[in-house]
């Protein structure tokens, strides 16, 4: 069983003029590879190979990459070769109607993200934020935690936005997490209410009816019920909120945090190493700052999105490329978003969250 959000890296790349470092990342088989500049790497735990519950079950496997090292397999061509787990069909049939990752091609995976992008009608307006990005530096300095930039990177930010029902809910949960990894959280009565408004407020939205209509579509979901159960937020203080590991920030890809954060006099912008293509909002934008003490050599984030936007591209990634390079199209311009999974034992059941998850961006 499948269930979004639990990340633990965002990655994008850059495209100042003549500062670029190319590295080929590629789908499975590809006919014509593309270009990518790929800036964060925060592997964090261990490997993908190594996270799995059972070797030799299918439980919290389905649609994994093949591992010759695997006594079985849990992919969507072991039923072709019959060296599928014994539990293979149990526990993945449900997966999809198929058991093929690649059910959903390339070219619908970018049709739905188009679709995807249009009906973010929360989204921020051009004149809704006055951005000031200032000096763009060199993958290669990242590590130099040198501050360049002397202003903000938020002049101005229309704080009527704040006040949409899923912005307020967003909002509402910055407060709910510690910065620090490694130390148990208790959520009060209220905070659990919180989350449960979040998560309400965004199913509501048009951009999560689209994802679920599509994955209905494509037989991922009987019913609408089916897909509310599975939403979970238990990803979103790595990635949205933020924390801190072993000295550095981990996750802290939200803009809105970000924007909160620097107001507050808790986040100092440094510098920036790749500002996408867009010339609206969402955009992305992939920054290194300094977070009440601790730096970020590379933190990507959509600028001008809104949350629920987020949420759902990564859902469906995870969904329709688990472990792989999800390839969309936002405005026409490509995006690919990789995510990996993750399974705790003590947490979900066993169930396939999402461990890794980063955004790259064509040099096209």
């Amino acid at each position: 069983q499948f269930t979004p959000f639990k990340f633990n890296k965002l990655i994008a790349k850059c495209n100042c003029e003549e500062r670029r470092e190319v590295v080929i990342i590629a789908e499975e088989n590809p006919i014509e590879p593309e270009l990518f500049l790929e800036l964060e790497e925060e592997t964090e735990g261990a490997p993908a190979s190594s996270l799995y519950l059972a070797p030799n079950s299918c439980q919290g496997r389905c649609l994994e990459a093949f591992d010759k090292h695997h006594p079985c397999h849990c992919n969507a061509h072991c039923p072709e070769f019959g060296n599928c787990c014994e539990d293979f069909e149990s526990l993945c049939g449900h997966e999809g109607c198929s058991h093929s990752r690649d059910a959903i091609n390339k070219e619908v995976l970018q049709s739905v993200s188009e679709k995807i992008y249009r009906a973010d009608t929360n989204k921020v307006r051009k004149e809704d934020i006055v951005l000031n990005s200032q000096n763009c530096i060199l993958p290669s300095e990242t590590r130099d935690q040198v501050d360049h930039c002397p202003e903000p990177l938020f002049t101005y930010v229309n704080k009527k936005l704040f006040s949409k029902l899923t912005y307020t809910a967003f909002i509402n949960l910055l407060n709910n997490y510690l910065q620090a990894t490694g130390r148990g959280e208790h959520f009060t009565a209220q905070e659990l209410a919180e989350q449960d408004t979040f998560l309400r407020e965004i199913m509501k939205t048009d951009v999560m009816k689209e994802l679920y209509g599509f994955l209905h579509q494509q037989n991922h979901y009987s019913s609408e019920q089916e897909f509310v159960k599975e939403r979970d937020s238990s990803g979103f203080e790595h990635v949205f909120s933020g924390e801190v590991r072993k000295g550095k920030v981990t996750g802290f890809h939200n803009w809105i945090r970000f924007y909160m954060q620097e107001k507050e006099g808790l986040v100092d912008y440094y510098s920036h190493i790749y500002d996408g293509p867009w010339d609206s909002y969402p955009d992305v934008l992939a920054m290194q700052f300094n977070w009440d003490g601790y730096y970020k050599e590379v933190g990507s984030a959509f600028i001008g999105s809104s949350p629920e936007f987020e949420m759902v591209l990564y859902s469906l990634c995870f969904i329709a490329r688990p472990g792989k390079v999800c390839q969309l199209s936002l405005g026409g311009h490509p995006l690919a978003i990789q995510t990996y999974t993750w399974n705790k034992s003590t947490y979900g059941n066993g169930k396939k969250y999402i461990a890794t998850a980063y955004v790259v961006s064509s040099i096209h």
